[in-house]
């Protein structure tokens, strides 16, 4: 499913199967997940699109042929994320900020991704995929998980942490909060009884509008929701001391708000990407929660309507393509 230019649906084309070169892997799909990060590329919100580009970058697949210079055995399971290539030699690098990298390439945004039979990828960057999982739960650990994680471990020790958007990345961090003793507060939609409820399921022990008190302040709070406007909010609800952790890639433009909302030593930052220790240390985290995926699934061909269920706030948990 192939992207030609910005604003136009995803268009089904057949290719062929392409040859890995060194260093690569080919992969036989068998779920990729679909993200809001997809959105955003489709939408043209991101800088620097590699037009046409295949999306999709939380790939599950299985190793059918390799490039030099890689020992993978045919048949084994692979997980490949947003963080496709870096440099290996700056000081980012170096300092274990690969996510930082200035000459990074992302799966599905600058290499061709997921939402296709076949993939090719860098072999430094697929990571082996806990075997309680079935493609489709694992699909979604690959982004929404990896990320989510970060994130959380982004506030520290903080206690009661609020969530602002509950899509597919706050369902699964949510789980693992829950699982270290902490409290969630779950953000949602003015009116979306349905996440609210979907929330407290996994363990919120608030959750409702994010214009709503939930009476106590927060040690720190994560967005997810690509809302600039939810900032000033988000920083209103936490306690001196807190931090507010941005983890979408894009978001909308943020408000002016009086320095009051940040003073008292809270911190706003940003969540950039991933790295590999994030991955590996997730991936072995993820099955002893246990973290349970929501997802529904939608054929290869059906990639246009997975994004538009996105977009209109329809689905509960995560959107995963069946080739």
């Amino acid at each position: 499913m192939v992207l030609r230019a910005a604003g136009q649906p995803l268009r089904l084309e057949q290719r062929k199967i392409p040859k890995p070169g060194p260093g690569e892997v080919l992969l036989r799909v068998t779920a990729c997940a679909v993200c809001r990060t997809d959105l955003h590329l489709v939408d043209g919100e991101l800088p620097d699109i590699s037009y046409p580009i295949v999306p999709g970058h939380e790939i599950v697949g299985h190793a059918i042929d390799t490039g030099d210079g890689v020992i993978i055995g045919k048949g084994v399971r692979l997980g490949v994320p947003w963080l496709g290539y870096t440099c290996g030699r700056c000081s980012f690098c170096r300092g274990r900020k690969e996510n930082l990298c200035d000459e990074a390439r992302f799966t599905g945004y600058q290499i061709d991704g997921g939402f296709a039979d076949y993939v090719l990828a860098d072999h430094r960057y697929c990571f082996p995929l806990p075997e309680s999982y079935s493609d489709e739960q694992a699909a979604p650990l690959l982004c929404a998980g990896l990320i989510g994680y970060r994130c959380l471990r982004m506030t520290g020790q903080a206690r009661n942490i609020g969530i602002y958007g509950f899509g597919a990345a706050a369902h699964i961090v949510a789980q693992v909060a829950a699982h270290q003793g902490r409290s969630i507060f779950a953000f949602t939609r003015a009116g979306d009884t349905v996440a609210q409820d979907f929330a407290r399921s996994l363990g919120a022990v608030w959750a409702g509008s994010s214009e709503d008190d939930p009476g106590i302040k927060l040690d720190a709070a994560i967005i997810f929701a690509p809302a600039g406007e939810l900032i000033p909010r988000a920083l209103g609800q936490t306690s001196k001391g807190g931090t507010v952790i941005c983890g979408g890639i894009h978001m909308s433009d943020i408000p002016s708000f009086p320095y009051r909302l940040l003073w008292g030593e809270r911190v706003l930052r940003s969540v950039a990407n991933l790295t590999r220790e994030d991955a590996r240390e997730f991936l072995e985290i993820a099955p002893l929660v246990p973290v349970h995926t929501r997802f529904t699934t939608f054929d290869l061909e059906e990639a246009n309507t997975a994004l538009d269920q996105i977009r209109d706030g329809q689905l509960t948990g995560a959107a995963v393509l069946v080739p």
